[in-house]
């Protein structure tokens, strides 16, 4: 029975995960969202400076007149993520196809402020919102970002371009090769948005957003779509996939603009709109990595103090343990394996799908506070949740959540390590 499993992992489920992983739009939307994770960590921090949950730190800030700088700190960083992502995404997916992809992106750049509505005050100076530039802008950016890399390459690639004699340089043949398909791409977005405009129809920002963003809020935002999600991930890393990579990236457009909408809410003093956000998912769901494998590595960590544990408890646990609190779980999931490995695979699903659960209902009945700020994934757990929300109920949840994650898991790790204990007494390789 377990050969059959096994066989049909890796020869149905395995192939079908490895393509999904290697879809070219999907890749292009990790790693182009992925350029602006600096700006969304500094502008983070200077939050996190600007609303030290210290009581009278934010009125004292506001009193020396530092306040306002800091916020412009977080609007300058933070605010800027769709504006990057457009460009990021765009050459992303360009560089796939074996192209210079720095013009790809820049195109799209300039594609993304054109289908951006303008505002201008009384003297006509014109300009534009923060909203579109931020994770509110996230979904034409990556809507851009696709088109524009697509079509750039194809240009170049199919020779459309001006081509100047080999005796120039580089930079400046580039340059020019990047006028005709430029052109093309910005003239195009500059009649759709003129006609919307013309028409007195929404703009694109709000077109785009809503076909896509609703849909996706229905997995991204909601309790059930979390879970589904959180399924899903632990699925693809099940079978060797990085789920992250995978699942989440997906949905990651969501999380940033329901994370925007928290830090904007934050900012007015106004109540926050959302449970789930990134920092949410980082920080109280994926406790230890995908999988929520603190609770493996504090089990393994347990068991392995015992004199009369195996070899393979002993070795791993010093080498599993502190990358575990940093929320790198690699080690877990190859050196044990976790990957493929059936004896671990309940607690692997159900332990992040437990945070979740507990995590939005003591949310959402007001006995923590929503997450507001990002800490990053690799802070580790306890001052992370102190951070994010402002609150010290955030580090008691998360502990809360490591011990139950540690109860889902030890029971399923006792099996393992019984079996592991009868394959070194009887001299058997290590192997599950």
């Amino acid at each position: 029975m377990k050969d059959k499993t096994n066989n049909f992992v890796e020869e149905k489920l395995m192939p079908l995960a490895v393509k999904l992983s290697t879809i070219k739009g999907l890749i292009a939307i990790r790693d182009g969202i992925t350029f602006a994770m600096p700006l969304i960590i500094i502008g983070s921090l200077f939050m996190i400076i600007a609303s030290f949950p210290v009581p009278g730190w934010e009125e004292w800030l506001g009193k020396v007149n530092v306040s306002g700088y800091l916020w412009k700190g977080v609007n300058s960083s933070f605010g800027l993520m769709g504006l990057v992502a457009s460009f990021g995404i765009a050459y992303s997916f360009a560089k796939q196809y074996k192209i210079n992809a720095i013009p790809a992106g820049i195109v799209s750049l300039s594609a993304f402020i054109t289908v951006t509505p303008f505002i201008a005050n009384a003297d006509k100076a014109e300009g534009i919102t923060l909203n579109f530039m931020g994770a509110s802008g996230i979904f034409v950016a990556i809507v851009l970002g696709l088109i524009n890399g697509y079509i750039y390459q194809l240009f170049i690639n199919k020779n459309i371009r001006i081509k100047l004699p080999d005796a120039v340089p580089p930079a400046v043949s580039e340059s020019f090769s990047a006028i005709i398909p430029g052109a093309v791409i910005i003239t195009s977005w500059l009649l759709i948005a003129s006609l919307l405009q013309a028409f007195e129809l929404p703009n694109l920002h709000q077109v785009i957003s809503t076909i896509l963003g609703k849909p996706m809020s229905l997995l991204g935002s909601t309790l059930p779509g979390t879970i589904l999600v959180v399924l899903f991930n632990s699925f693809f890393w099940f079978l060797g996939i990085h789920g992250g990579n995978t699942v989440n990236q997906i949905i990651m457009p969501v999380w940033l603009a329901n994370l925007n909408e928290n830090v904007a809410a934050h900012q007015a003093g106004t109540a926050l709109p959302n449970i789930v956000n990134s920092p949410f998912i980082d920080n109280f769901v994926y406790i230890g990595g995908s999988g929520a494998t603190i609770g493996l590595v504090i089990a393994i960590a347990l068991i392995a103090r015992n004199k009369k544990s195996s070899k393979l408890s002993k070795t791993i646990a010093p080498l599993t343990l502190v990358p575990g609190f940093f929320n790198i779980n690699e080690p877990t999931m190859f050196g044990l394996p976790v990957v493929l490995n059936f004896t671990l695979v309940i607690p692997f699903i159900l332990a992040p799908i437990a945070n979740v659960v507990i995590s939005y209902f003591a949310m959402s009945i007001g006995l923590v506070p929503l997450a507001y700020a990002t800490a990053g994934w690799t802070m580790p757990p306890v001052i992370s949740g102190l951070l994010v929300t402002g609150s010290i109920a955030g580090s008691i949840l998360q502990i809360v959540l490591i011990l139950v994650d540690v109860a889902l898991y030890i029971p399923f790790y006792r099996i393992l390590e019984k079996k592991q204990r009868e394959l070194e007494l009887n001299g058997e390789s290590i192997e599950e």
